[in-house]
């Protein structure tokens, strides 16, 4: 455990990468102490993932989105401490992808099924364009250790141009469903599913899905931002005194998790 028997996360940073900060703040408040660290900092074994007992993946446009957003990420994830990553992944340690780290994990296999499991990718925007705006997430998953416990909808914002999740096959989506992956739904207000209606669903992700976890539950990717809203004044009406929908109970949980291991 890190100082003050708070446990330490690992909040991987590379080269555009820009909401690394916001994915700490939203960690020193569930109760962990937070280390941004540089890939290249693991690349050259300066610093290491097993001193670490949370992962987190944060938003961005990292190395710019050459070549597809997360792309390079993911390749470097993939090729250059893939060994590293997996035994921390199978050793049951929380991990958490929020946009540009979903569609690194996504690009490095991680997710949606891993290794054998059910593939797929990240496409455009079936709208066409970047997608910012705030969207209403209701949970679906009662396996995933970050969204365990949790009832009611969370409230955030998405920021990504290529968030439409696609299945590699017809069975993708049953086989996700049997295993309770679909972590986070695209929801109307009231937290009923948004039905594939646009801007509800902002990307025209199959299913509404927002986010997916692995088997096990302690990995997560999803492309909306719950560490842009962990405070009650980032809601985008709180001076019309309109409240609720905090993304903060997602970290806390995976914070919660780490300790009990």
């Amino acid at each position: 455990m890190g100082e003050n028997n708070r446990v330490p996360a690992i909040v991987l940073h590379a080269s555009g990468t820009n909401r690394d900060r916001d994915a700490a703040e939203a960690l020193v408040l569930a109760g962990a102490e937070p280390d941004i660290v540089h890939i290249n900092e693991l690349l050259n074994s300066e610093r290491h993932l097993r001193d670490y007992r949370m992962l987190v993946i944060p938003g961005g446009f990292s190395y710019g989105d050459a070549l597809g957003a997360g792309r390079l990420l993911g390749l470097d994830m993939r090729l250059f401490f893939a060994n590293e990553l997996c035994e921390f992944v199978e050793s049951g340690w929380p991990v958490i992808g929020i946009c540009n780290g979903f569609q690194s994990l996504v690009r490095a296999g991680i997710l949606p099924g891993g290794q054998g499991g059910v593939r797929g990718t990240l496409a455009h925007n079936e709208s066409g364009q970047f997608e910012c705006r705030w969207v209403t997430l209701a949970i679906k998953s009662n396996t995933c250790v970050w969204t365990k416990g949790m009832t009611k909808p969370v409230y955030c914002p998405v920021a990504h141009g290529e968030g439409r999740l696609a299945l590699g096959n017809a069975s993708g989506l049953q086989e996700l469903r049997k295993h309770d992956q679909i972590a986070l739904i695209y929801a109307q207000p009231d937290g009923s599913p948004a039905g594939g209606e646009y801007p509800r669903n902002p990307n025209g992700s199959l299913a509404d899905i927002a986010g997916i976890c692995n088997r096990a539950g302690n990995v997560l990717g999803l492309m909306p931002h719950p560490e842009n809203h962990v405070h009650r004044y980032q809601h985008p009406r709180w001076t019309r005194s309109e409240s609720g929908g905090l993304g903060l109970r997602l970290f806390v949980n995976g914070v919660k998790y780490a300790e009990q291991l």
